[in-house]
């Protein structure tokens, strides 16, 4: 699902199950895989050298299977996140980000595992961060 004021530029690939809010810019080429959350007003951006005539090394990132975007976060161009990675509101994106990490900051950097993470209002045991497939915090 495409929230509103959402812009997808020409190349993209989108999984199923995305869910991509409102606001956002999706750059170029970028490729997000099956289950992947995009808060609002995430960026990806597709060019290490705005300005230059060519296209040729021009490429949105890659958002692997599951990974959750947080509001306001910008990824630069060739940069991967890991499969059922997070990154933090507000992070700047500059390198790739392994699978099952959670990221924050300007430049973004390595906070913790994501089976680290637990529910904030004690609410819920066990690995708190859902699947991309059933819901669940590992889907098997």
């Amino acid at each position: 699902r495409i929230r509103d004021n959402t812009i997808v530029g020409s190349d993209c690939t989108i999984g199923d199950g995305v869910q991509i809010h409102a606001n956002c810019y999706i750059a170029r080429g970028s490729t997000i895989e099956d289950g992947v959350t995009i808060a609002p007003g995430v960026c990806m951006v597709d060019d290490p050298h705005p300005g230059s005539k060519t296209r040729l090394c021009q490429r949105g990132p890659t958002i692997e299977r599951g990974a959750q975007i947080g509001t306001n976060v910008t990824i630069l161009p060739f940069v991967t996140i890991g499969e059922r990675s997070v990154v933090g509101a507000g992070s700047v994106v500059t390198h790739n980000v392994a699978s099952e990490l959670v990221v924050v900051g300007n430049p973004a950097r390595v906070l913790k595992s994501i089976t680290e993470v637990t529910c904030p209002l004690d609410l819920q045991r066990g690995e708190y961060l859902r699947s991309p497939d059933r819901g669940s915090s590992r889907g098997e």
